[in-house]
């Protein structure tokens, strides 16, 4: 019986159209960062906290990417960002194709700063570059330290990681050192920032750190 491994074949092509995108937003002077993270990890409300606090200093799109509805591009609109509803068709992740779409929807020309706020998973959204600069992964403390663990492809990818809801540490069974020695463990160079986007604790490393991003 013959065999086709189409998975290869897409992701490499995927691949390609992911470093394109990735140089001509470069050559825009245009940073595109991909947030990763689970349903109810706190992307939305993280993002509308960073937009708030940077829309003065950096001008800010985001591409809200979802399976259906638009509530997260209302909600992020309303904040001062520009803002763009992306339904993936019941697809898991974005790949690059879809954002190099989004992207062009949106329309960057006056952008420092992109986000691609990723459909809600931790598995699927790890396995395709989406042509972003910077892949953010969110972990909030209610969903428990044992995720790397559970899901390290996520970790691993990540050039940045979010622990967040940091203020109801004390109301969960999360051992924070923990956490971030197993973390490093799986990659070594990550950039960890425990922060909480209700009362603002650490979000000022976190915003330093994507102003460094910035071209």
């Amino acid at each position: 019986m013959k065999v086709v491994e189409l998975h290869k074949s897409v992701t490499e092509s995927n691949d390609r159209d992911a470093n394109d995108l990735r140089k001509e937003l470069k050559e825009r002077k245009v940073c595109l960062v991909n947030l990763m993270s689970s349903p109810g990890a706190g992307k939305t409300t993280l993002l509308a906290k960073t937009v708030t606090d940077l829309k003065d200093q950096l001008k800010i799109g985001v591409i809200e990417a979802d399976i259906a509805s638009d509530v997260d591009a209302i909600k992020i609109s309303n904040q001062g960002a520009k803002s763009i509803q992306v339904h993936t068709d019941g697809m898991c992740h974005m790949d690059a194709g879809m954002t190099k779409r989004g992207v062009d929807e949106l329309g960057v020309d006056e952008l420092d700063l992109v986000f691609l706020e990723n459909v809600g998973n931790l598995i699927c959204p790890a396995e395709f570059d989406t042509g972003a600069h910077k892949n953010v992964m969110i972990l909030s403390v209610p969903e428990g330290d044992d995720k790397p663990l559970k899901y390290p492809l996520m970790f691993e990818r990540a050039d940045a990681l979010l622990l967040t809801k940091m203020d109801t540490i004390k109301f969960f069974n999360f051992d924070l050192e923990k956490c971030i020695d197993q973390v490093k463990k799986l990659n070594p160079n990550i950039n960890i920032f425990p922060v909480s986007a209700k009362t603002g604790d650490g979000m000022d490393k976190w915003e330093a750190y994507l102003k460094s991003t910035i071209f």
